[in-house]
């Protein structure tokens, strides 16, 4: 059975440095208001894995309003979700991700994020 889940994050600048994108520091000077590190590709790519499991979503996983998720590493957290929905048979074969942003360069960067 194919299945397709879909994604979206956004977060406004203003936390603590750096922001990250999968992992990789795209920007050191600045920060994203978030409970966790705010990194906004883990974050979509968890919620489209969650749905295509018919799992929920990141909130309900990870609820903001849980201080134990305060500045979360948000790849662990798209780990845990990779290993909820392998449990429930779901394997994830490709992925795809755009990346929208004003002011921070991606193109210096997107080969470690694809890698990540």
């Amino acid at each position: 059975m194919n299945v397709t889940g879909w994604g979206f994050d956004v977060h406004r600048f203003g936390g603590q440095p750096p922001v990250l994108l999968a992992g990789v520091v795209a920007d050191a000077e600045r920060g994203l208001e978030a409970t966790s590190d705010g990194d906004v590709v883990a974050h979509a790519v968890a919620d489209a894995v969650l749905g295509a499991a018919s799992l929920g979503d990141l909130g309900d996983f990870f609820p903001s309003s849980d201080p134990m998720w305060t500045d979360a590493d948000s790849m662990a957290l798209l780990g845990t979700v990779q290993a909820a929905a392998a449990g429930v048979g779901l394997v994830v074969e490709h992925l795809d991700v755009t990346i929208i942003a004003e002011r921070v360069r991606v193109a210096p960067i997107k080969d470690r994020i694809r890698a990540a």
